[in-house]
């Protein structure tokens, strides 16, 4: 804590002692970043939950002289939301939706709330907010109002600024008022000293503007996509002084918004979507003038980097539905009726053809494709950001904007000044609203390459306001392009955007730095060079190993979303950032940088921010950088612990293989024994939950028994790797899983005495699961090329990646490769005649986080649809378990709060439906969630044995 925060902090407890204040590196680190290229540690994270609050941290940061940054999902990609001194995170608390008028077609909602909660919540009424940013699952409608955010549709709703009614702000100096849409008025009407204030402020400002008249008529809204600057063209007498709409933009530097009344749109009744390929990005601008003919709803476009990166990383079949071409545009229609909007689809698609640019386009047809394909494109600053070539790229440059009929000279030009600094750019955005992101493989580690940024960036600024455009178009000025606004701007008019500023915020408190007297661009840049650090994970894929792992992390957040995909279920279940995968990332960046974290793999504070992470390992498939947070915790739990005394749960749970191989040969004494009084004492000394029944170990005999009765005579074309957590509790899933293959044609071979090491792994004992890997590699690395079938998702998964990834051998990649879960060989290997036994109709599914985040493609959704079931309800998500996480003590109630998230209610609702999950762990809380009424689930294997009775199967 700074000495200028220290009695702030204090100051605050007196005034307002429900107001939750946080310093110190552990709470502030993951605040010293959003998603662009600038680090700024705060002093304090403040969590407002009411107005009064904010009110409370500004009189006292006013008394103070500390500057205040506004906050909400902290995915500005131009440097908006760090600052010095305080940051106010509205994402936490303030996050309500206060009234939605469906008659006026408007809400009312707190800075904080998520733009998709928003919507979920109007959709009910057949109502929208117009603007949808690629973030909007985690984007909130404060840092929307903040940057006068666009979207993917904002060809048909514009900005942001075009669906605010009014803004509740409260100043610099505490007085809270009304912005609306024809000017400014005291929040409480009683109170006359805010009254005065607030009349003078709004004198002030009309005689600004009178004042300007010429410049801001001449300079200021010329094109759609004009953010930069001010908006202060909505204060025009012609414009009725919309004070609301003028404080749209300013970036938290006018004043702090708490809560905002917004405008509705209706939800389109019918839609289409047409993908459209072309040779090149600027082949598909020049289609974009005749496509705007149409009154499309949104014209998207992105070059195929993104492309090649979403299916290295998500498997081929991640993207599917895109024509031939190296460049695409995404063109939806909409309309009341679908076959009115399907006949206009057509004839665009004649048009185009006509016009003889595009290399091929269709129409797509299914929602679930529009979905996979929307997918690619929201994520596309996180693909671009690293590329499946390995090469990094950043942002600066990345929100010119252009009038859309200007788009292809622009891009054209732009492509040359890349060449001309030898620069790359992956190229993407809203083409129909002539907005154009770009990440740019800059060198913001060393002089030399901050020197080339600062000469392009000049450069670039002077190109788009010769060509007429706009530095920002949606994402704000920021820290990125502040200092370029005297390139785009007359004197003038810079002098009016000081003077606008000045009457709000007299002391230059609010985000200081940003659009008026704005820092240089190349200051307080993240990225430095760095030591190279020693890590016993090889790091294969990033240059500058662990360094470069968790530097993969560019904050763009989709960890923070509370729907789609699996990541990060103990962000979701706490809704805290440091419990999300950018905050734990941001922790092992300032780890790395070692300033505000000064001891390294020992420090405390960041093993506190791994403490919640499951290591569900969805974040290496979800994350559109591929941060693999599982493998860090890991290697971080190995340097920490390095001689120390670990966690009583390392030994109980992560020697768990060698233990329960000892108490296979006195299973049934041993079970007893668990199961009364001594069990729980003995789970308290091992630092496992007593709220939990301990799995009964079967015995040796059982697995010899089951593998026995299920041999098979005929050649084998594969082998079955019978892991330790079957081998240990439930040896019927070998037997079964063995007659599945064999009546699949896949007859296999066992391997039952080998170990993956992933307990060593999760618990971070590495040099241990090191040599248990070693001496299983050595053993199945001898000349055979049969595919390996591994029934536990977890193990499969460990031999998959962690075994590669931890010895970096040939022989560990040859084994890899062979690897296959009982979905993948399924789908791969299994005969084409083959048919399984009659399945229910109906299944609730929950897949191992492991399978889903390793084995791309192969997901057993798809499979037990394609062998008939004709309903799979897949409870989405972590189960909550995740092998020691949810055993250990202090872990389980976040452990059952994920469960509560997506597995628990259909568990609820089941109403007969069988139970699949293939996963131990995921068997092992369904049990717990629901044993006691008689609900079990059932592995894949034991759904689809053609012999379910076979002898052998009690232990």
């Amino acid at each position: 804590m700074t000495a200028a925060v220290a009695p702030l902090v204090v100051r605050l407890a007196e005034i307002a002692p429900g107001l939750r204040v946080e310093t110190g590196p552990g709470a502030t680190g993951p605040y010293a970043y959003d998603a662009s290229n600038y680090r700024v540690l705060p002093g304090a994270v403040a969590y407002p939950r009411t107005a009064e609050d904010v009110v409370a941290v500004l009189r006292v940061c006013r008394e103070a002289g500390v500057p205040v940054t506004a906050r909400g999902g902290g995915t500005s990609m131009a440097g908006n939301a760090v600052g010095l001194g305080v940051v106010l995170d509205f994402s936490r608390y303030m996050n309500r939706i206060l009234d939605i008028d469906t008659e006026a077609r408007t809400a009312r909602v707190e800075a904080g709330v998520v733009l998709d909660a928003l919507r979920s919540a109007t959709a009910l009424h057949g109502l929208d907010f117009g603007p949808d940013p690629s973030s909007h699952s985690r984007c909130t409608l404060g840092g929307m109002i903040g940057n006068d955010a666009c979207g993917n549709r904002s060809v048909r709703d514009g900005r942001t600024s075009g669906h605010v009614e009014a803004l509740e702000i409260v100043t610099a100096d505490g007085v809270r008022a009304v912005a609306d849409r024809s000017g400014l008025r005291a929040a409480e009407p009683g109170d006359a000293e805010a009254v005065r204030r607030v009349a003078g402020l709004e004198a002030d400002l009309r005689r600004l503007v009178k004042e300007n008249l010429a410049s801001i008529r001449t300079e200021l809204g010329r094109i759609p996509r004009q953010v930069s600057g001010y908006q202060l063209h909505h204060l025009l007498p012609e414009n009725g002084f919309d004070l609301a709409r003028a404080l749209v933009g300013t970036e938290g530097t006018c004043a702090v918004v708490t809560a905002a009344t917004v405008r509705l749109v209706a939800t389109a009744q019918a839609s289409t979507l047409l993908t459209l390929g072309y040779e090149d990005v600027v082949e598909a601008a020049e289609d974009v003038p005749e496509i705007l003919r149409w009154s499309p709803s949104a014209v998207e476009g992105m070059d195929e980097a993104i492309v090649a990166t979403m299916r290295a990383r998500r498997g081929a079949d991640s993207v599917t539905g895109l024509p031939e071409g190296r460049a695409w545009l995404y063109v939806e229609l909409e309309s009341d009726d679908q076959a009115a909007v399907n006949g206009r689809a057509a004839e665009l698609l004649d048009v185009l053809k006509a016009r003889g640019r595009m290399t091929g386009g269709r129409v797509v047809e299914t929602p679930a494709e529009r979905r996979s394909l929307w997918r690619v494109r929201e994520d596309g600053a996180g693909l671009a950001a690293r590329l499946v070539d390995g090469g990094e790229s950043w942002p600066g440059w990345e929100d010119a904007a252009v009038a859309p009929e200007n788009l292809a000279a622009y891009l054209r030009d732009f492509r040359k000044l890349l060449a001309s600094h030898e620069l790359t750019g992956v190229l993407y955005g809203h083409f129909g609203a002539g907005c154009v992101h770009v990440r740019i493989d800059f060198d913001p580690a060393t002089d030399a390459g901050r020197a080339v940024m600062r000469r392009f960036l000049a450069e670039a600024a002077a190109l788009v306001v010769e060509h007429g455009g706009s530095l920002s178009g949606e994402h704000g000025d920021g820290r990125a392009r502040g200092e370029l606004l005297e390139v785009m701007y007359s004197h003038r008019l810079i002098t009016a955007f000081a003077a606008f500023k000045r009457a709000f915020d007299p002391e230059g408190l609010l985000n200081p730095g940003v659009i008026v007297d704005p820092a240089p661009l190349d200051a307080d840049l993240a990225l430095r060079e760095l030591p190279v650090v020693e890590t016993t994970f090889g790091f294969p894929h990033d240059e500058d190993g662990f360094a470069g792992a968790v530097r993969r992390c560019v904050g763009v957040g989709r960890c923070r979303s509370d729907v789609g995909g699996v990541m990060c279920p103990s962000y979701r279940a706490t809704g805290e950032e440091n419990a999300s995968t950018r905050g734990r990332a941001r922790m092992l960046q300032e780890m790395v940088r070692g300033e505000a974290i000064e001891d390294g793999w020992r420090s405390t504070e960041v093993k506190d921010a791994l403490d919640l992470c499951l290591s569900c390992k969805a974040c290496s498939s979800d994350c559109p950088v591929g941060v693999d947070m599982a493998t860090y915790k890991a290697e971080f739990l190995h340097q920490h612990y390095k001689h120390r005394l670990r966690p009583r749960s390392h030994y109980s749970l992560g020697w768990l293989p060698l233990t329960s191989a000892l108490a296979g040969y006195a299973a049934r004494p041993i079970n007893a024994l668990l199961r009364g009084p001594l069990g729980k004492l003995l789970a308290r000394l091992g630092g496992v939950t007593t709220k939990r029944k301990i799995p009964a170990f079967a015995s040796r005999r059982a697995l010899r028994r089951t593998l026995r009765a299920a041999r098979t005579a005929r050649p084998t074309k594969a082998v079955l790797f019978v892991d330790s957590f079957t081998r240990a509790f439930r040896p019927e899933i070998a037997g079964a899983a063995s007659r599945v293959l064999t009546d699949a044609g896949i007859p296999c071979a066992t391997q039952d005495d080998l170990c993956c090491g992933l307990t060593w792994v999760s618990t971070g004992q590495l040099s241990v699961a090191r040599r248990i890997m070693a001496r299983t590699i050595d053993a199945l690395d001898n000349g055979d090329d049969r595919p390996i079938v591994v029934a536990e998702p977890s193990c499969a998964a460990a031999l998959k990646r962690d075994v590669p990834e931890l010895l970096g051998t040939p022989a560990a990649q040859r084994v890899a490769d062979r690897v296959h879960t009982l979905t993948g060989a399924l789908t791969d290997l299994a005969d084409q005649d083959w048919s399984p036994p009659p399945l229910p109709e109906s299944v609730v599914l929950q897949t191992h986080c492991h399978e889903y985040a390793t084995f791309k493609g192969r997901r057993p959704a798809d499979l037990l649809r394609h062998l008939g079931v004709g309903s799979v309800d897949e409870a989405e998500g972590c189960c909550g378990l995740a092998g020691n996480f949810g055993f250990e003590a202090e872990h389980y109630d976040t452990s059952i709060a994920v469960a509560d998230l997506a597995l628990r209610p259909r568990l609820d609702d089941l109403d007969g439906r069988t139970v699949v999950a293939d996963g131990f762990s995921c068997a092992t809380q369904i049990d717990h969630l629901a044993g006691d009424r008689g609900i079990r689930a059932v592995h894949l294997a034991e759904l689809l044995d053609p012999a379910p009775d076979a002898p052998g199967e009690a232990s």
